[in-house]
């Protein structure tokens, strides 16, 4: 018989466990509840170390950490956005462009600290072990150390909002990045007045949450469940329901 606490050894506690899927379905991309009060560099420090211990391939660790608290370097950075933000309005339809218009999309001056992070593609040399027929995967590395970062902060209870609607060469003006670095995040950070209970984009009615069952395929591309997968089906719509419903998960 299967020794089930050898089996479970490496498992979290069930208070860890929650308290790490809490920090999932509970952060938010903050755009508008920045408050002015100062991120303690201890705490920052936490953060920036949680990114760093991201995973990365052939362990090229390509990222680097813009911290930007300068007004003078905020607003340049807002510029560009603000020029970026006008060209992307346009390219929506009419009814999308009036909601889009509605929708704060940054909180580059509200927000106490901006932070940029960025991938080295020439870090670890030409030939990356893990990179040599992925290429890209130094680009992924980095999304995992804003990820990281992310989550660790929501578990601080910091609000983290990621900002893309900029020329990337604009931005690495606005920065002084060089053109070889690729800024891979501009991230707004610090204390909040409050996060919201689902996705600000999903509230505004943008596009709506898509159901994770029917995102899974089954050992072929485009494979649904045809019955051999029910319980794993049905195990992810009483999660999908548990969530949505902001109550505890099942255990």
């Amino acid at each position: 018989m299967e020794n089930r606490d050898a089996s479970n050894a490496h498992a979290f506690s069930a208070a860890e466990r929650a308290a790490v899927y809490h920090a999932i379905f509970s952060r938010r991309d903050v755009r508008g509840q920045f408050l002015p009060d100062a991120v303690p560099d201890e705490q920052l420090a936490r953060l920036l170390l949680a990114a760093h211990h991201a995973p990365s391939v052939g362990f090229m660790q390509p990222w680097n950490f813009l911290v930007v608290r300068s007004p003078a370097v905020k607003q340049r950075v807002h510029d560009a956005f603000a020029a970026a933000n006008a060209e992307a309005a346009a390219l929506f339809p009419d009814d999308k462009r009036a909601l889009y218009s509605r929708l704060k999309l940054q909180g580059i001056l509200d927000a106490p600290i901006n932070l940029c992070v960025t991938c080295d593609r020439t870090r670890s040399g030409p030939v990356v072990l893990g990179r040599t027929h992925m290429p890209a995967m130094d680009l992924y590395s980095s999304v995992c150390a804003v990820q990281n970062l992310w989550l660790a902060a929501r578990a601080e209870g910091l609000g983290v909002g990621w900002v893309s609607i900029f020329h990337e060469e604009a931005l690495q003006d606005a920065l002084g990045i060089p053109r070889h670095i690729v800024p891979i995040a501009y991230l707004c950070l610090g204390r909040v007045s409050h996060f919201k209970d689902r996705p600000e984009l999903e509230s505004a009615g943008w596009l709506p949450r898509l159901p994770v069952a029917d995102l899974v395929y089954h050992d072929q591309w485009g494979a649904a469940d045809a019955g051999c997968a029910q319980p794993l089906t049905a195990a992810l719509a009483q999660l999908e329901a548990a969530v949505r419903d902001g109550g505890p998960l099942p255990q």
